[in-house]
């Protein structure tokens, strides 16, 4: 007999997953009965928060959907963090979690991992829910999650099923596969942005995480019309190194001054959140007049104001409006000017103390170059994110934006490296944000997931305290002592280094990388 639990690991194979994130418990021990001798390989994490940090790290680098395995109530309230992160950041998440038996539910009768109503709960969370009691009814779940990961704004998808109907028979579920498409640009639409855009004497272009896979299609286009294209955080690899390249913060001035400048904006996969373009909540944003945006997600489209609405794919929507600028269309003048000089405002707006910081993500990536470097929320993750080229598309990633999780950087990077074992993966975290989740470097081992754990140990939140000190409030609760990381390493058994001078930094990451072992570097900051 095949049961529901085998069921699923045979449906999860169908749908390409090979990877899943979780712990086991009473309330899943059903779901793990097929997985040993599936294809599909399990990592344990230390704690279910990291569980789906890793699946969210994963879908980051590979592109195809995390997938985490939970228990009912603990499990699932501890992974509830991950899933808001993986919401506020367009990130693909399966999570699949037990529930009580079918006839306790929402009686309240205190059996163990109880929740009042843990659908009802996951419903704010998830883009959706959906309780399995009938085994027939799994690939049809299956199918709809998978589809709303290809065909408009991912995010985390809950499937929870019952401790009595895991081990229920599951003959012959055959998984329904589709072949999912996002919407198409209406031809209109892209015939009139085509119209601006050919008029158009200072173009500029926007550039967001939903543009990540388009950074040929975005390059052909800006190149086209002369256009620079600032990236916000999620953006940056895209277009690394080019003339026309902003790889600076909307939150900035000298950005701001470019995007007032222009009298023509296309704004490509970006949800104007507040965290990219008015980090600082001064309100000095302002919505250009002649904006056509592209987005997926017809509600993302209808929260900001645009002249022009196009819901598709960045891919679809960028080669359909780059056709349909004809042969007489010629590059505006100036582009590469106006590039150059936003740049050169933008670093020197930063400072010099932000400089330093970025010279560290400098020396990351020019020491192992095309590394994914995954950032936790510190200080240098934060200079970078207002100023940075990065080498690699979608290969720098951070919660320093969007829903902003401590902790997210060491068990995503794990997830990350899983996805791409040939590329060099860097999790950038300071002391206070590495100590949430400091025990997933056990899992990294475990796994053999080759993470270089660099920790910027600056022994205490001392953004945080800065921005006390700013407002007149005298810090409390902002210097946490953090332990003796080179040992707790040694307890791992991963080898580690401190670093006192950062010029020291490249070769330690270059000896790091050699070992093809997870490592640790710390670097005392005073």
């Amino acid at each position: 007999m095949t049961t529901l639990g085998e069921a699923l690991i045979a449906l999860l194979e169908a749908h390409g997953v090979d990877t899943v994130f979780g712990i086991p418990g009473v309330h899943t021990v059903e779901l793990y009965r097929g997985l040993a001798r599936s294809r599909i390989r399990h990592v344990t994490p230390r704690h279910e928060q990291g569980a789906g940090f890793m699946a969210d790290g994963y879908a980051r680098a590979s592109g195809r959907p995390g997938v985490a395995f939970v228990i009912t109530g603990p499990g699932l309230t501890n992974a509830i963090t991950a899933m808001a992160q993986a919401r506020a950041g367009s990130v693909p998440m399966l999570v699949v979690s037990g529930v009580n038996a079918t006839p306790t539910l929402g009686k309240g009768l205190g059996f163990l991992h109880e929740l009042p109503d843990q659908r009802g709960m996951m419903e704010k969370v998830a883009l959706s829910s959906t309780r399995i009691t009938d085994p027939r009814d799994l690939p049809e779940a299956l199918a709809a999650a998978f589809h709303l990961f290809s065909s408009t704004r991912p995010g985390p998808v809950h499937i929870e099923i019952p401790i009595d109907v895991m081990a229920n028979p599951a003959e012959d579920l055959a998984p329904v596969l589709r072949n999912p498409a996002a919407p198409l640009p209406d031809e209109t639409t892209i015939a009139e942005a085509a119209r601006l855009a050919r008029e158009a004497k200072r173009p500029l272009i926007l550039a967001g995480g939903g543009a990540r896979k388009a950074g040929g299609r975005l390059r052909r286009l800006a190149e086209r019309l002369g256009a620079p294209v600032v990236q916000t955080a999620n953006a940056r690899g895209l277009m690394h190194g080019h003339p026309l390249a902003v790889p600076a913060s909307p939150s900035l001035k000298a950005a701001r001054a470019l995007i007032a400048d222009a009298d023509f904006v296309l704004a490509a996969g970006t949800e104007f959140g507040p965290t990219d373009y008015d980090m600082y909540g001064d309100g000095g944003f302002i919505f250009p007049a002649n904006l056509v945006r592209i987005d997926i997600d017809a509600g993302q489209l209808a929260r900001r104001p645009s002249k022009l609405a196009i819901q598709a794919e960045c891919c679809a929507a960028l080669d359909a409006l780059t056709g349909a600028l004809d042969a007489a269309t010629s590059p505006a003048t100036h582009g590469e000017q106006r590039a150059a000089a936003a740049r050169e405002a933008a670093w020197n707006e930063i400072g010099a103390v932000m400089h330093a910081q970025v010279r560290v993500v400098e020396a990351i990536r020019d020491a192992l170059p095309g590394a994914v470097i995954v950032g936790d929320s510190t200080q240098p993750v934060y200079a970078a994110n207002l100023y940075y080229d990065h080498d690699r598309a979608g290969g720098w990633f951070n919660a320093a934006t969007g829903f902003g999780a401590l902790g997210y950087g060491p068990p995503a990077a794990i997830g990350a490296a899983l996805a791409v074992p040939d590329s060099p993966v860097v999790c950038l975290a300071g002391d206070g944000g590495f100590q949430f989740t400091l025990p997933e470097i056990g899992a990294a081992l475990d796994c053999g997931a080759n993470v270089i754990f660099v920790v910027w140990n600056n022994r205490g939140y001392r953004e945080i305290e800065a921005s006390m000190r700013d407002v007149g409030v005298e810090p409390v609760g902002v210097s946490p002592a953090p332990p003796d990381f080179l040992k707790i390493a040694e307890a791992y058994g991963i080898v580690s280094e401190r670093l006192d001078d950062i010029g020291a930094l490249p070769d330690a990451l270059r000896r790091a990388r050699a070992s093809q072992k997870p490592r640790m570097v710390e670097i005392s900051v005073e």
